[in-house]
């Protein structure tokens, strides 16, 4: 639920953020993200670069959680890694809607890559032995 909510928080950080290029002019039906983004590159678009990651791999997230919900493999470290993918998703939005830098989204994103494959090992483990 709190990677959902980020995200929602996101969502409007992005509509905030792009609300004075769209103020006061008409959109033509089908213009898109990325149309806007040419007319207008920048860190005005840095929060929906962000929104758009929150909705590719954190979606891999919420499979592994919810198959580790149904399994019953609520083992201390899964919790741990569960929420120290969201936390430095939380990290690597901020810093991506901010100030940008490069080397350090990435090795937020590494972080939380990790704990998302340890998530995953630790479901394929169980399921073995559990079957």
């Amino acid at each position: 639920m709190a990677l959902v909510a980020w995200s929602i928080i996101m969502m409007f950080w992005l509509a905030i953020a792009r609300a004075p290029q769209l103020r006061g002019r008409r959109i033509p039906d089908g213009t898109r993200g990325a149309d806007l983004e040419r007319e207008d590159p920048g860190r005005r678009n840095w929060p929906a670069h962000n929104y758009q990651h929150l909705m590719e791999q954190p979606t891999i997230f919420y499979a592994i959680v919810f198959a580790l919900i149904l399994m019953g493999f609520d083992a201390r470290i899964n919790v741990y890694l569960a929420w120290g993918y969201v936390g430095f998703r939380i990290l690597h939005s901020l810093f991506q809607a901010t100030i940008n830098i490069v080397p350090v989204r990435f090795l937020l994103f590494l972080l939380s890559s990790l704990c998302l494959i340890a998530l995953t090992i630790h479901a394929i483990i169980f399921l073995f032995h559990h079957g």
